[in-house]
C-alpha cells in the first residue's frame, strides 16, 4: 500500500512511467474482475480503459483513503454494472466470446483440459443471480472485504456475507462439487 500511495504521488507530479507501473500492476487483476461480471470479453476491456481514463483524468482530486486496488475494483463493479443497465435498456443480445486463456499449462492436452474447466466455471458465473455473481467475483478476485462490498451494493454486511454464501454453494451444486471452499 505504501508503494501504491508513492507511485500516486509520482503520478501526481508529472510521472508518466508512475502511471504505466500502476497500470501493469493491476490490469490484468482489473480485467479479469470485469469479465467475470460481464461474461463479455470486451466490454471489458472497455470497462477497464474507462476506469483507468477517468482514474488520470480525476487524479489531482484523488484523494486514495484505503487500498488503491479496491478503489480500481470498485470502479470497475460501478462500471459493470452501468454496462449491464445499459445493456437492458437497449435490450440487444450478444454473442459470448472466447477469452484468451493464460496457464501455465506445459501440454497441449493440460490447456485443452484447462480450456473446459474455465468454460464450465464461466458458465455456471453466469447461471448466478448478477448480487451473488458481483459479491463472489469482487471477494475472489477484487479482494474487496465484505464491508467494502455491502457498502458498494448498498446492503448490510450479513446481506452480502449471504450472498457470498448462497453464490459459492449454487456454484457448487451447478459444478457437482468441483468447487472447494
Amino acid at each position: 500500500m505504501l508503494e501504491d500511495r508513492l507511485l500516486l504521488w509520482r503520478f501526481k507530479c508529472g510521472s508518466r512511467d508512475a502511471f504505466r507501473l500502476i497500470y501493469d500492476k493491476y490490469a490484468g487483476d482489473l480485467l479479469t474482475l470485469a469479465a467475470n461480471l460481464l461474461d463479455d470479453g470486451s466490454a471489458a476491456e472497455d470497462v477497464v480503459q474507462d476506469v483507468f481514463i477517468s482514474f488520470v483524468k480525476a487524479v489531482e482530486q484523488f484523494r486514495l483513503r484505503g487500498s488503491l486496488k479496491g478503489y480500481l475494483a470498485t470502479c470497475v463493479a460501478n462500471r459493470s454494472r452501468d454496462y449491464i443497465r445499459k445493456k437492458r435498456r437497449q435490450q440487444t443480445v450478444t454473442v459470448s466470446e472466447a477469452g484468451q486463456i493464460t496457464s501455465d499449462a506445459k501440454s497441449p492436452v493440460q490447456l485443452v483440459i484447462r480450456s473446459e474447466e474455465l468454460q464450465k466455471l464461466s458458465h455456471a458465473m453466469t447461471e448466478l443471480p448478477y448480487e451473488q455473481r458481483e459479491v463472489v467475483v469482487l471477494r475472489l478476485h477484487g479482494e474487496l472485504r465484505f464491508r467494502q462490498i455491502a457498502s458498494l451494493q448498498r446492503v448490510c454486511v450479513k446481506t452480502a456475507l449471504s450472498r457470498y454464501r448462497y453464490g459459492l454453494d449454487k456454484l457448487r451444486s451447478i459444478l457437482n462439487g468441483e468447487v472447494k471452499k
